[in-house]
């Protein structure tokens, strides 16, 4: 598991829109622009240029379909960007408890 954050996967992933589809495809399986267009409040060209940006970073990998292109989630990709995002939350824990017992004894010096 790696600690090194990937900053253009995180980028992508922080985008609202994206992480909606994101969790369509999850839900259904796969799908394509013009079906998540659908059920989303974004034209069909912007989904496509969504995908287009999570198929750049590896979330996504596309297949043909007729005149279209299948999207699915690359679970394996994702799986990392979850050990990053934890990875990041454990670190910014550790720091939030140095400085809760540094205010605790600037404090506790205060009251003396």
């Amino acid at each position: 598991m790696s600690s090194a954050v990937d900053d253009d996967l995180w980028s992508a992933i922080g985008d609202p829109t994206r992480r909606r589809i994101l969790d369509l495809l999850l839900a259904d399986g796969d799908g394509t622009a013009t079906s998540l267009s659908e059920r989303l409040p974004v034209t069909r060209q912007a989904i496509a240029k969504h995908l287009g940006v999570l198929d750049r970073v590896g979330l996504v990998h596309a297949s043909p379909a007729g005149r279209e292109r299948r999207y699915r989630v690359d679970e394996a990709q994702l799986a990392r960007a979850v050990a990053q995002l934890s990875s990041v939350g454990s670190a910014w824990d550790a720091r939030l408890r140095r400085i809760k017992r540094i205010a605790e004894a600037i404090q506790r010096s205060a009251q003396q």
